[in-house]
């Protein structure tokens, strides 16, 4: 039987292989392009939390200019802090989301590159030039991420 394939693949001139290789290729890339649209998503999440942490800052101006009791100032600011924590915090995680992506785009680019030329001749220009695969196997080494325990980036 698989002598049989052989033959078949061979006597096709080896376009099963290329098919492959070429869905393979489409594949990857619209993996790819999946990734670029998740980077406008998270961008733009990131400009909402930056809206959102400059109206908070400027609540806390506001309130500072208005006679309140000092119980009212405590859980409001309280309040406050606590929300633009956890604003920072989701900044970091975007932060972090786009530097997986980036990589993730990278290691696919690469693989696109690659099969393309592993699988398909070189052309008058010679061989086509591939980007590298990233050294590092994983860029983002943090688990999780509590309001405590923020690191700005």
């Amino acid at each position: 039987m698989e002598d049989a394939n052989e033959a078949q693949a061979s006597s096709s001139g080896g376009t099963l292989p290329l098919l492959a290789a070429a869905d393979l290729q489409d594949h990857l890339m619209t993996a790819s392009n999946d990734l670029d649209r998740l980077q406008t998503l998270l961008s733009d999440a990131c400009d909402t939390l930056m809206q959102r942490f400059h109206g908070a800052s400027e609540h806390i101006r506001t309130l500072r200019s208005h006679p309140h009791t000092l119980e009212d100032d405590d859980a409001v600011f309280n309040d406050v802090m606590q929300n633009l924590g956890g604003a920072v915090t989701a900044l970091q995680f975007q932060d972090m989301a786009s530097q997986l992506i980036n990589h993730t785009h990278k290691r696919l680019r690469s693989c696109v590159d690659r099969l393309a030329r592993e699988a398909f001749a070189d052309d008058e220009d010679g061989m086509a030039a591939a980007e590298e695969v990233p050294l590092r196997p994983n860029p983002v080494t943090q688990a999780e991420m509590d309001v405590g325990s923020i690191e700005l980036f």
